[in-house]
This record gives structure tokens, sequence and C-alpha cells, in this order.
């Protein structure tokens, strides 16, 4: 009579029992088994973590500290999407940063900070913000930070534009940041832009430039009656700041890979927040790239390595940049106190933010759509001054109640429904566990995480980099 045959695949530990492995076969085989296993084994060491840290809201979430936090266990930070028109605030040992392009693992030594190809830069601004961050004596070499070969070139036109379209729309203006994204964005999709790598072929640049440009001053002169673009001008910046960023610029998809498969372990950096993408945000009023972390690989450079773990960033109350339907918004004294007790200033354009409080369907909507398997809930300090803690739970849109974030085009319809909790009326800024957290502070987080079906891992009590309480839920 023929023997059973039995497949076994078994993923082994370092720490395993090998003898107790042979065992379990030796007992199968005297049951009439015929035993093939294949053995997989996976040293811990070498296990390779992708981790994205995204924005859950409207971007300002706090990202930037996270990432200077968590850096620590990566070697290699990537930035995705986005150009200098957000900034993320950095507050560690060597000062208080506000980082428009740079990612914010730079402060980290042994870590390889690199722009990928869905990101657009202005070579102007990012020559300045590294020569900043030379002057505070942080390292920036070609070992240390590269810049995609593939990510498009902001030009001074693309600025022009910017600023002269929102002054055609006026009142219905997007609420730009007016340093050309969304022009440089739009010439991307229409096969219009220039590559940074394309620095290194200056005839070939030149050739393509005139070509792009032949093209843009169509628009600047015949639409919106401004003067146009020369040629040699553009040339002459772009060699003054490109000559300056050549060594930097790399493949950054090769990069990725060989650190891939070295078990390089890559954080994944997003400027803005869910609410600001492009295709699942507030629409028009969005930034014009993805900044959801399934975009991260897209964006990298090298779209075949997954995300295996998404952090999302959560402020313990709501703020807004910019123009848009924020349906928590406050205004007045009430405001004016959120604002100045969390420092809500847009940290690329200074602008006073748009404040009120935690926003629970934009934030579980927000969770959703950027597939978080954790949270990192940032300025808890903030609200210690309040008696009780405010949140809008629902929206009120045409006499119904829902809970749910509503498709864009009936956002100026709905108004927030809220409800108050206890606050705890201390300072909370010290305090780096969890059981120390007083009774009500625990208690709103609590909420909030039941709230949104996902565990709040990271509770942040200060901007620097020590003021975090790590928990596990």
């Amino acid at each position: 009579m023929s023997a059973n045959l039995f497949y076994g695949i078994r993923i082994v530990e370092p720490d395993d029992d090998y003898n107790d492995i042979i065992r379990n076969s030796a007992m199968l085989t005297e049951s009439g088994y015929i035993i093939v296993i294949s053995e997989i084994v996976i040293k811990a060491e070498e296990k390779m973590t992708t981790c994205a840290i995204v924005g859950v809201n409207w971007g300002d979430e706090g990202k930037g500290r996270m990432v200077d936090l968590i850096a620590m266990d990566f070697d290699v930070v990537v930035r995705y999407q986005g150009g200098n028109n957000a900034g993320h605030t950095v507050v560690n040992e060597y000062g208080k940063f506000a980082l428009n392009l740079i990612p914010s693992g730079i402060f980290r030594k042994e870590v390889v900070n690199v722009l990928g190809c869905g990101t657009v830069i202005n070579p102007e601004h990012l020559w300045g913000e590294i020569e900043k961050l030379h002057q505070a004596g942080i390292s920036i070499e070609p070992e240390n930070f590269k810049i995609s070969d593939r990510a498009a070139i902001v030009f001074p036109f693309h600025i022009a534009q910017d600023s002269l379209e929102e002054a055609r729309l006026a009142d219905r203006k997007y609420g730009s940041t007016k340093r050309g994204i969304a022009p440089v964005y739009s010439d991307k999709y229409q096969k219009k832009a220039i590559h940074i790598g394309e620095l290194a072929y200056p005839e070939e640049y030149k050739n393509h430039l005139e070509s792009v440009l032949e093209w843009k001053n169509l628009t600047i002169e015949k639409v919106y009656g401004s003067k146009p673009f020369e040629l040699d001008e553009l040339m002459d910046w772009s060699m003054k700041f490109g000559e300056k960023l050549l060594p930097y610029i790399a493949d950054s998809g090769e990069f990725l890979r060989g650190a891939y498969a070295q078990g390089k372990n890559i954080l994944y950096e997003a400027q803005l927040g869910a609410l600001r993408d492009i295709d699942y945000g507030i629409y028009p009023y969005t930034s014009s790239s993805n900044p959801l972390a399934a975009y991260a690989p897209l964006g990298s450079g090298a779209p075949d390595i997954p995300v295996n773990r998404v952090i999302g960033v959560v402020k313990a109350y709501s703020s807004c940049v910019g123009e848009g339907p924020f349906i928590a918004e406050w205004f007045g004294e009430e405001a004016d106190k959120l604002r100045e007790a969390g420092g809500e200033y847009g940290a690329a354009t200074g602008r006073p933010r748009r404040v009120g409080p935690l926003d629970l369907p934009a934030t579980r909507y927000g969770v959703k759509v950027q597939g978080a398997t954790e949270i990192a809930f940032t300025k808890m300090d903030v609200l210690s001054y309040m008696e009780e803690i405010p949140v809008c739970t629902a929206y009120s849109i045409a006499g119904k109640e829902t809970r749910d974030f509503p498709f864009h085009t009936l956002l100026p319809q709905a108004k927030p429904v809220f409800k108050t909790v206890p606050g705890w009326k201390t300072d909370i800024s010290m305090i780096r566990r969890y059981e120390d957290l007083p009774q009500e502070a625990r208690s709103y987080i609590e909420y909030v995480e039941g709230e949104i079906n996902c565990p709040l891992s990271y509770i942040s009590v200060g901007p620097g980099r020590d003021e975090i309480i790590l928990r596990k839920a």
C-alpha cells in the first residue's frame, strides 16, 4: 500500500528548536507519511520594514516631527510627492527647522534621504534649503541625500503662472501657495515637464527648454497678458542652481532597489494630508499630487517595493491652511486662543491656520483612504488649557445627520455636530508613560481610538523629539 504524501512549508526563526522539528517529522513518518518539508530560514536582523508616515486630515498634522523621531529605526527616508508648497517643522538638538523639500530624516547622520520622482523641485529653493542646513551644521552630501533624475523642475514661469491664475480667479481662488506647484504638475501630465536629470546634458536640456518655453509663453502672454520669459535668462538660472545639484542627482529607483535587496528599512514621508489628495480630497481645494500611502512606491521611483506599515498622523484638534470646506472651523476669540496655544501658522507660508475641534467624520475617512495601520496623535498638550474638549462627531446635511465624510459637492452644505468630553486642565508635556497621563486625557485618547477604529500608538505631548509617549493599544 502506497504511503500518503505530506507537503509542509515551515518558516523557521533563528531561535526555533530544530530538534523539535526533526522529532515532529519522524512522528509523521512513523504514521505512514512521506515527508517533504521546505524550510525557509529568515534571520531576524535581516527582516526589512517599509513604512509610510502620512497625514490623515488637511496637512500640518505633525508628520515632520514623527519622521524625525522614527527615522532612527530606518536606513532611508523618501519624500515621494509635492514640492516646496508645504513645510515640515522639526525641533531637535540642532534647533527648529521648517523643511520644505528635504526629507525630515536629514538630521540622522546614518540615514540616506531621497527626493523621489513624484516630487517637483525648484532648484533655487532647494539649494537655499541645503545652504541653511549646512550653516546649522547638518551634513548634506551625495552619500546621504539623493534627488531622483525623473523629478520635474519648477521654473520661474510656473511660479508666475500660479500667481496670475490666482489673481484671475479672485474671490474664487483655490488658496494656492503661489509656488508653481499646480502648473508644473499640469505640465507633467501634458508631457511638457522637464526632468531634473536632463541638467546633466546641457545641449539637449537647452533644446527641450526652448521648445517648452515657446508653448508656455503663449499662455503667459496671450491668456494673462504678462511679459514672456527669455530662454537665455532661464538657462542662466538653470545652470546657476542646477549645476550645484548635479552631484545629488541619481536614479532613485535603482538606489532604493539596491537598499531593499540589502534588507534596508525604508521610510516614506508624505507632504500634506489625505483631504488634500488630488483624487480623494476636497477637490478642487487640494494639492496637485497624491499624498496617500498607496502612492509612496510610485512616487519614490521604485513602484515594485511595497509598503507594509502606515502611520497616519492626526492632530488632537483640527487645523487647515488655505481655502475650501472646513466643517468644524472655529472663529473669533475661541479660534484665536486655540491658534496661539498651538502655534498654528504655516511652516512654508507663515499664513495663520484655520482651527477647530477634532473632526471625526473627516478623520475616519482619512484613516480609510490612507490605509493606516496605526496613528500618531499629536499636540495633545495644546488642549491642556480647556475645561472641556469639544469634538465634531458627525455632520448635518439637509436636516439629516451622518457620521460619514460626504462627496465634496455636499461639503458646503454640511454643519458640524459637536459633543464635549472632560478636559484635564494640567500640563502633560513632561509625561512619558501612558499610565501617568490624567484619566481625562486617557479617556479622550481611547474615545478617539474607538471612533476611528485604529490604534493610537504614539501620543505627542510637545514638539521636541523626546516629547512623546509610546503606547501599545
